[in-house]
């Protein structure tokens, strides 16, 4: 053994992933927040599994905003295995820094951001599953912290809003998504991923001045469902549009519909292109890129944003972390709305030479 090794030897320190040392930051208000593991000394593909490796809940005073998983998928009609999404989301988000240049800001700094792990529902019956991710939702937020979830499948959106409109009264909607899930029943069942938004129009739960699908573009069963669809509430904002009109007139149209409305936005992750997102339940091609939807997010900085959600994510159909990646990547976006706040002002991204402003 060399001099070199020897003393490299005898200096060593053991190193243990399950105690990692986390990045503590300052915010703008002066409070200091336990962020993400430090990744100079435990590498990326190391240690617990938790988004962007941030800290778990019962390892913070408090949260601001609270990640956590609903990992169900009870309610599908076509490719299972959304229920496997949520970890699958977290895995591909190793790679998140705390640094978020197109957004201009530090989140995990401006917020306390934990993760608590997943919400259960049972399997077997789906409106007990509904009622008991509905309890755990509530549960999470009681305390006014902001709710980020990953699915599962889109069914679980009728158990967040439900749980929203308890606490905000009648609820904006901004739904990103291939397909309308305004849908009555599917086989005589009332609630699946493809009526949630039909059930929550029902159960009075839904500001109707303020609906707005975007990139939505796939086949119907007849023009019945648009009429019903229209008579809900909801406006469309199609794939093509976002592709002949651009991303900033999107933006512009979203942003006069809701106003100052308490908004949930629900992000099915199958409203990317399949070349974007293939490992998803119901895939349809002809849909928007990854880089759309991180910009029309972008551009709804400031807004009154009261909870989130990305759903879909079917881990068994995804190719080299596709999919993961770029839910994992909206999910940050999320955050990063969530921690800018409302009325946070306009933002210019930290580098680029396009002249972009987001928000107001």
């Amino acid at each position: 053994m060399s001099t070199h090794q020897k003393s490299a030897a005898e200096n060593a320190k053991p190193s243990f992933s399950a105690y990692p040392n986390r990045v503590i930051a300052t915010g703008a208000d002066g409070v200091e927040r336990v962020g993400p593991v430090n990744a100079a000394e435990v590498p990326r593909w190391a240690g617990n599994g938790t988004f962007a490796r941030l800290p778990r809940l019962d390892e913070v005073e408090k949260a601001d905003i609270v990640i956590a998983g609903m990992p169900w998928d009870s309610g599908v009609s076509y490719r299972p295995g959304a229920r496997f999404g949520a970890n699958h989301v977290r895995e591909a988000s190793r790679l998140l820094r705390p640094f978020n240049p197109a957004a201009n800001i530090s989140p995990f700094k401006e917020a306390q951001v934990a993760d608590a792990g997943d919400i259960i529902g049972n399997p077997f019956n789906i409106e007990a599953g509904l009622a008991e991710m509905e309890a755990g939702a509530h549960e999470l937020t009681r305390d006014g912290a902001k709710l980020v979830t990953i699915g599962g499948d889109h069914t679980i959106a009728l158990a967040n809003l439900r749980n929203m409109a308890k606490k905000h009264g009648k609820i904006a909607l901004l739904h990103f998504d291939a397909h309308l899930d305004t849908w009555d029943t599917y086989f005589g069942a009332e609630y699946t991923h493809g009526t949630p938004f039909r059930r929550a129009f029902e159960e009075d739960l839904l500001d109707t001045g303020a609906l707005s699908h975007v990139g939505t573009r796939a086949s119907l069963y007849g023009t019945e469902d648009l009429d019903d669809d229209r008579r809900f509430g909801f406006g469309i904002v199609s794939s093509a549009d976002v592709y002949y009109l651009g991303v900033k007139k999107v933006v512009e149209l979203l942003r006069a519909r809701i106003g100052d409305r308490p908004l949930y936005i629900s992000i099915d992750i199958d409203v990317l292109d399949p070349a974007h997102a293939p490992g998803t339940g119901t895939p349809e091609a002809g849909g928007i890129t990854s880089r759309e939807l991180l910009e029309i997010l972008r551009g709804l900085r400031g807004l009154n944003i009261v909870g989130s959600e990305l759903v879909e994510v079917s881990p068994a159909y995804d190719h080299a972390e596709l999919t993961g990646i770029a839910a994992a990547h909206v999910v940050y976006e999320l955050i990063s709305l969530h921690a800018a706040g409302v009325n946070s002002g306009t933002a210019l991204p930290a580098y680029g030479e396009a002249d972009i402003t987001y928000g107001k």
